[in-house]
């Protein structure tokens, strides 16, 4: 179980308040394909579709997004479709993506997980720090990008994606910006 609140407003709204911006969201992609309520669609091609819709609605491309919050349930067939779908989206800008999964340190939290890992996405800007996929141990080859394995790293990070791809494919995608006055 879990929880996690996002505010979500205009910039004028939070700029009248004098709100703390953590970041801005900037582009958001859904998909929907309906492969198997058990099971992501092969190759990762929703969740693929779902993170291009966002890069365009953000109006960056690939190589703009320096993390990447995975859905990373550490399943072999979710994670491997998953890893299939970031390196069809990102092609070569993929090996200067990090990427890791909160998911190892929170679990699964099902309907708090989306808005969860928004939160971590959000404080990966604030901070300038990713948080690690611990437990990293055994790396399957197949999954053979930057998972930041077992410890957080220093980074910059002027833009964050965030994805939330469920069996039956149900996919959302958000892009975070870094907030400047």
């Amino acid at each position: 179980e879990g929880a996690g609140i996002v505010v979500v407003e205009s910039l004028e709204s939070a700029k009248a308040r004098g709100a703390k911006i953590y970041a801005e969201i900037v582009g958001y992609g859904t998909t929907g394909d309906a492969y198997l309520i058990t099971a992501p669609a092969p190759e990762g091609e929703g969740g693929s579709r779902a993170m291009q819709a966002a890069l365009d609605d953000a109006g960056i491309e690939a190589k703009d997004i320096q993390y990447l919050n995975a859905h990373g349930t550490s399943t072999p067939v979710g994670d491997l479709y998953e890893v299939q779908a970031i390196k069809n989206t990102f092609g070569d800008a993929v090996n200067n993506l990090k990427v890791s999964s909160t998911k190892s340190m929170t679990g699964h939290l099902l309907g708090a997980t989306g808005g969860i890992e928004a939160i971590f996405s959000a404080l990966s800007i604030r901070d300038s720090k990713i948080a690690p996929t611990i437990h990293a141990e055994t790396p399957d080859p197949e999954c053979d990008i930057d998972y930041v394995p077992n410890e957080a790293q220093d980074l910059d990070i002027t833009h964050a994606m965030s994805n939330s791809l469920g069996f039956g494919g149900h996919n959302a995608v958000l892009i975070f910006k870094k907030f400047e006055d």
